[in-house]
């Protein structure tokens, strides 16, 4: 076990470093000259080459590098570079604020997204999932699976105006104001009010990522729904519900924990459609506008923040595969 550890976390380190390395490499390439982005419209070059000395811009790329990995020059008291203690993802050119301080303002919003989406979508797609196993070729089996198909083709985008368009547009029309358009309000402030405002992005997600999820645990159920030991289960005389969901679920959880936790990364890392539809202030906008503004260092923050989020959750799900299988 302390093997596979050390190998897992060896694997997460050097993922980390090249996402650094290859986002770094790529914001040089798209913002050849941050500092003239970051200047006002009819700025002149001495203006322009004053921004630029300041946010050490004219350095050589290697000493940029240096700065950001280990450790850069103090920005209005605040040290630095990832090695620093907490770890430092830079200072933002456009805010004038450090960018661990802008990430964590807006990770909140975007956790609450992705786990009550995670919850919603990987409960209905267990129950809708089994109980297709328990019939394969049944009419239910059939819609749900044809469901499925259709929902795989929907694109975000339109899952989520169609939403905003009837549950919110029509519905206010008809008199009918249960819906907000938009916005967050946080749990602290009211539980109530949080979920109104998240449940259309969370309906969006769901629906997004239901008929994947669905056609997983089915496949995943059906695999092991012939062994030895649910055969047995059967003859001792348990019933359907309890074959299914205790035996056969728990033996066909591997597939449904990796993918779970690659969908939730991806959410966490920035659900940037859907918070761009809904109006929510996550780290996916925050992303947007910062790559719109040629602000570099919350671009390389909030992606790096999204690889530790993907590199993490997958490094427990195969600790938990890994217990799982006994090895």
């Amino acid at each position: 076990m302390t093997r596979f550890l050390l190998a897992r976390a060896s694997r997460m380190a050097l993922t980390v470093l090249a996402v650094v390395l290859i986002t770094f490499g790529l914001t040089r390439i798209a913002y050849r000259n941050p500092a003239r982005m970051l200047a006002p419209e009819n700025a002149s070059e001495e203006t322009i080459a004053a921004i630029a000395n300041s946010l050490r811009l004219n350095d050589p790329w290697y000493l940029q590098l240096w700065y950001y990995i280990v450790r850069g020059p103090e920005i209005k008291g605040t040290p630095t570079g990832l090695f620093n203690w907490p770890p430092s993802l830079g200072y933002s050119y456009r805010q004038q604020r450090p960018v661990t301080e802008l990430i964590l303002e807006k990770i909140p919003v975007t956790f609450s997204l992705a786990t009550g989406a995670l919850l919603l979508w990987v409960t209905i797609s267990i129950v809708l999932g089994v109980y297709a196993a328990r019939r394969p070729g049944s009419v239910f089996d059939h819609v749900t699976s044809g469901v499925s198909y259709v929902l795989l083709s929907v694109p975000t985008f339109v899952t989520g105006v169609v939403l905003l368009f009837v549950l919110y547009y029509q519905l206010s029309l008809a008199g009918v104001k249960f819906f907000p358009s938009g916005g967050y309000v946080a749990f602290t402030e009211s539980p109530a009010e949080w979920a109104r405002h998240l449940l259309l992005p969370w309906t969006t997600l769901l629906l997004v990522e239901v008929g994947l999820f669905q056609r997983v645990v089915r496949a995943s159920v059906l695999e092991v729904a012939d062994r030895d030991y649910i055969r047995t289960a059967r003859a001792k005389g348990l019933g359907p519900r309890g074959v299914y969901f205790n035996h056969a679920l728990s033996a066909a959880l591997n597939p449904i924990l990796t993918l779970g936790a690659i969908e939730f990364a991806a959410i966490l890392g920035g659900a940037i459609i859907t918070e761009q539809i809904f109006g929510l202030d996550g780290v996916g906008r925050l992303a947007v506008s910062a790559a719109n503004d040629g602000d570099a260092p919350v671009v390389i923050g909030c992606t790096l923040l999204g690889a530790v989020i993907f590199v993490v959750s997958t490094f427990v799900i195969d600790v938990i595969t890994h217990a799982r299988s006994g090895k």
